[in-house]
């Protein structure tokens, strides 16, 4: 937090500093940047605004304001854009160092061409600095694997749910199975009892049915 509180408003600086520059001296800016707004603009003059004053000034503007932000840590990440939309511009206006002639000056201006493209680079790192805090992709992939867990957690919870149903529906057949077993050998038993029972009497009555025989027999006799 402290190295972010330091190093954004050195980042910021120059570019504070070069916007409140490009306000004092904005005629000698514009007519810097004619040269690339006669390429860039050129036939679109009527639909863009083509006053290299006026363009100078609201470059001015962003730089200024941008880069406040970036100082304070204000929207950092797009200040950080901003600065950035508005360096390329400046640094191509600024120092065309392939358009020079004379080996000093060009070796002038692709040291400050370097210079820029330094900065930039600065910026893109602030630009996706998310301040300590996870970034989007990362928290993109977390959310995706937390629903895959959940959906797994739920997958399996059902899972148990349907394994202790069946276990507890194979629980019921068993007692269901067994209880009709018991029942059937409870019948099988009553059944045996009454099948002796009625071969007892068939045999009481046999035994009666010949005593009397021999009985009769021998009263036949004594008379």
């Amino acid at each position: 937090m402290i190295l972010r509180r330091v190093a954004r408003p050195l980042l910021a600086s120059i570019f504070i500093a070069g916007g409140i520059n490009a306000l004092r001296q904005k005629e000698a800016h514009a007519e810097a940047a004619k040269p690339l707004l006669d390429k860039t603009v050129g036939e679109k003059a009527g639909e863009l605004p083509s006053d290299p004053v006026t363009l100078v000034q609201v470059d001015a503007a962003v730089k200024i304001a941008a880069g406040t932000m970036l100082t304070v840590g204000v929207l950092p990440r797009i200040s950080s854009v901003l600065l950035l939309g508005s360096l390329v511009p400046t640094t191509v206006a600024g120092h065309p160092f392939w358009e020079e002639q004379d080996q000093q000056k060009r070796q002038q201006e692709l040291t400050e061409f370097l210079k820029n493209a330094s900065l930039a680079g600065g910026l893109l790192i602030s630009a996706v600095d998310t301040g300590g805090k996870p970034s989007l992709g990362w928290r993109t992939r977390h959310a995706a694997e937390e629903v895959g867990h959940q959906v797994q957690g739920r997958t399996g919870e059902m899972q148990r749910r349907m394994g202790a149903a069946q276990g507890k529906a194979g629980l019921a057949v068993a007692k269901a199975t067994k209880a009709s077993e018991q029942a059937t050998a409870r019948a099988a038993k009553r059944q045996g009892r009454a099948t002796g029972m009625a071969k007892g009497k068939g045999k009481a009555l046999k035994a009666a049915k010949k005593g009397a025989g021999r009985a009769k027999s021998a009263a036949t006799h004594r008379h």
